[in-house]
């Protein structure tokens, strides 16, 4: 299935820019999100919410990409997706260093996608809110 996304841009304590994901990440759409984010912050973006609530599955390689929209925000280059495992052993070491970001947050994830951040450690790495109206308060 494919994904979509949805950009919006709201006025809280600071600006924010909301990302909804609705389908699947996987392996067919994830450099596409992380070539999104990173058109997002070239134009000015520096406080991302992604909205998970209409995300049905995450894979691997939406792991892959969570962490590298979380590098890009930082103004970092991610991982090469091409040298495979290498990628997953740079999203290890980024989840035992276990810096919670405040430059992308999440919120809204459904059940399924909250349980593959909770088992490889990732929710550590980002503020989870369970819901938009919160996440955007907490700005």
């Amino acid at each position: 299935m494919a994904m979509l996304t949805r950009v919006d841009r709201i006025e809280a304590g600071v600006p924010v820019t909301v990302m909804a994901l609705d389908g699947e990440l996987d392996a067919s759409n994830y450099l596409r999100l992380v070539d999104d984010v990173r058109d997002l912050y070239t134009s000015g973006t520096r406080n991302l919410l992604i909205d998970l609530a209409d995300l049905t599955f995450i894979a691997s390689s939406g792991l892959v990409a969570l962490y590298s929209v979380v590098q890009v925000m930082n103004g970092e280059e991610p991982p090469d997706p091409e040298f495979g495992w290498s990628a997953f052993r740079a999203v290890s070491r980024g989840v035992e260093e276990g810096d919670v970001q405040t430059a992308v947050q999440l919120c809204g994830a459904q059940s399924a996608v909250g349980e593959v951040l909770g088992r490889t450690g990732l929710d550590r790495l980002f503020r989870i809110h369970p819901d938009r109206e919160s996440a955007v308060a907490s700005y």
